[in-house]
C-alpha cells in the first residue's frame, strides 16, 4: 500500500509499527459550534481509512481528540448565556451525531484537552527545562530557533515562514514564529500552573494526548491540510524537543471542501452545515470520496443532486439483488462466503494506491451494471451471491452500508399478490400494492 507522506512530501510503501496494528490520530474539533460539510471531511476521510485496514485484517486503534477549552468557547457561552463547559458538551454531543449520521464509525478514543492539564503542564515544564521553551511574564514560549529542521513538514525555509505565515504579534516572543504554550489568562476556566494562572496553548495539547493514548510514535498523524502550518508543525518541533520523534511515521492531509469557488468558512458565514443536509449521508460520502483526498471539492447543490443519483443507481441495484435472493431463499440460511476475488483485487489495488477512491468507486460503479444485467439475463446464482457478497464488502469499507430486511411471510404474500395483480394487468390494485411493498423498503 502506497500513502502520500507529506513530511516526506511523497508517496511511500506503508509499513506499520507493529506488524498486525495500525494506529491512527486525526485533529479533532474545537467545539464551540456546529460542523460545515468541510469539517466532515476528515471524518469521511479517516473513518474510510480506518475501514480500509480493518478489511485488510489489520486492528486498528484510532483517536481524534476534542478542543473544550477555547477562546472561541469562552466567547460562545457569553452569547449563549450558558458555561463554557455547557457550551464543550453540547456542540461534542452535536458533532458526535454527525459522525453517526455521516455513517461513520464513532467508537474512537475520544481524549479532551481539560482531561489533560496536568500532563500538559508537565509536558511544557520540561521544555522549559531542557532549553526548547522560555517563560516570558506569565506566558511560556516554544523556541522555534531550538529546533533544526523546523518547516520540514510544510516543506518551507524559517525565513520563508517567517515572511508568510500569519504570526502572533507579541513583545513577550523573542521571534516572530515561536508559540505559546501556556497562556496567562483570568477569566472563564482557567488553571493553576508554575506560571501562573492560565490555559494551554492549542498546539500543545496533540502531543500530549497522543503520547498518553498510544505511549509513543504513531503510523498515521492527520487532519485537514490546513492544519499542516503552523499546527502540525508545531506538534512535530515540541515532539522532537520533548519525544526525540515526530510523533508519527506517515502525515496523511485532506484538502478542503470549498462552497462553490469560495473557501468554506465559518467566520465568512459561506458554511454548509451537516446537520443541514438534506441528502442521505450516503450520498455526501459518495461526493465526497468521488474526489482523491489531496483534491479540494467545489461543493455545490448541482454537485449533490448529481451524487444523489448516483447513490440512488447503487440502492436500486443492490435493493434489485436482494429481493431476488430473497425470492429464491438465498437468504435464508446465511449466504455463501463467495466472494469475486477479481473484484476484489481491484477495489483493493486502487485504495492501496493512496487511498484512490474514485477508482474504487468505479468498481463499484462497474459491478452495479453487470448486477442490472444479470437480473436482465441469466440470473445465475452463484454469480449473484459473489456480487452480493463483493459488493458488501465495498460498500462497508466506503461507509456506503445499505441494510436490508429478509421479508416477512406476510411481505411474501404482498408480494405475490403485486405481481399477480401485474400479470392480470388489475393496474390500479397493483399500484396499492406495490406502495405498501416501496414504504416497507422491499421495492
Amino acid at each position: 500500500m502506497k500513502l502520500y507522506n507529506t513530511y516526506e512530501n511523497k508517496e511511500e510503501e506503508f509499513i506499520p509499527i507493529k506488524k498486525d496494528q495500525v494506529t491512527i490520530y486525526y485533529c479533532g474539533p474545537t467545539v464551540y459550534n456546529y460542523i460545515h460539510i468541510g469539517n466532515a471531511r476528515p471524518i469521511i476521510f479517516f473513518d474510510t481509512i480506518k475501514k480500509y485496514f480493518e478489511h485488510q485484517g489489520y486492528k486498528v486503534i484510532m483517536a481524534s481528540n476534542f478542543t473544550d477549552i477555547n477562546e472561541k468557547i469562552l466567547a460562545e457561552s457569553k452569547k449563549e448565556g450558558i458555561s463554557e463547559k455547557e457550551v464543550a458538551e453540547k456542540y461534542i454531543k452535536a458533532y458526535l451525531n454527525d459522525v453517526r449520521w455521516l455513517n461513520a464509525d464513532d467508537s474512537f478514543i475520544k481524549p479532551k484537552v481539560s482531561e489533560n492539564i496536568p500532563e500538559i503542564i508537565s509536558f511544557v515544564e520540561e521544555m522549559v527545562k531542557n532549553g526548547s521553551a522560555y517563560v516570558s511574564g506569565e506566558d511560556v514560549y516554544f523556541k522555534v530557533s531550538s529546533i533544526k529542521n523546523y518547516g520540514a513538514l510544510s516543506n518551507r525555509k524559517t525565513d520563508e515562514l517567517i515572511q508568510g505565515a500569519r504570526v502572533e504579534v507579541s513583545d513577550k516572543k523573542e521571534s516572530g514564529l515561536d508559540f505559546a504554550l501556556w497562556k496567562e489568562f483570568h477569566e472563564g476556566i482557567t488553571y493553576s500552573s508554575p506560571w501562573g494562572e492560565g490555559r494551554p496553548g492549542w498546539h500543545t495539547e496533540c502531543c500530549v494526548m497522543i503520547n498518553k493514548v498510544f505511549g509513543g510514535l504513531i503510523d498515521i498523524h492527520g487532519g485537514g491540510s490546513d492544519l499542516i502550518f503552523p499546527h502540525h508543525e508545531n506538534e512535530i518541533a515540541q515532539a522532537e524537543a520533548v519525544y526525540k520523534n515526530r510523533l508519527a511515521n506517515y502525515w496523511v492531509h485532506n484538502a478542503r471542501v470549498n462552497f462553490e469557488d469560495e473557501k468554506m468558512s465559518k467566520s465568512l458565514g459561506n458554511v454548509v452545515w451537516v446537520k443541514d443536509l438534506k441528502c442521505d449521508p450516503r450520498a455526501y460520502r459518495l461526493l465526497v470520496l468521488s474526489f482523491p483526498y489531496r483534491n479540494i471539492i467545489s461543493y455545490s447543490d448541482v454537485l449533490q443532486n448529481q451524487f444523489d443519483k448516483e447513490f440512488e443507481k447503487i440502492y436500486k441495484a443492490y435493493t434489485d439483488l436482494f429481493l431476488y435472493l430473497d425470492l429464491n431463499h438465498a437468504l435464508d440460511n446465511e449466504l455463501s462466503d463467495k466472494v469475486s476475488n477479481e473484484i476484489i483485487d481491484r477495489f483493493d489495488k486502487a485504495m492501496d494506491d493512496d487511498l484512490n477512491t474514485p477508482n474504487a468507486i468505479s468498481v463499484i460503479s462497474s459491478l452495479v451494471k453487470d448486477i442490472n444485467a444479470e437480473l436482465r439475463g441469466k440470473k445465475d446464482l452463484d454469480i449473484l451471491i459473489q456480487a452480493y457478497n463483493s459488493l458488501n464488502i465495498m460498500l462497508h469499507v466506503l461507509g456506503l452500508d445499505i441494510k436490508k430486511e429478509k421479508m416477512s411471510e406476510e411481505d411474501r404474500v404482498l408480494y405475490d399478490k403485486w405481481t399477480s395483480a401485474r400479470k392480470d394487468k388489475k393496474y390500479e390494485e397493483a399500484d396499492k400494492y406495490r406502495e405498501l411493498l416501496s414504504k416497507k423498503g422491499i421495492i
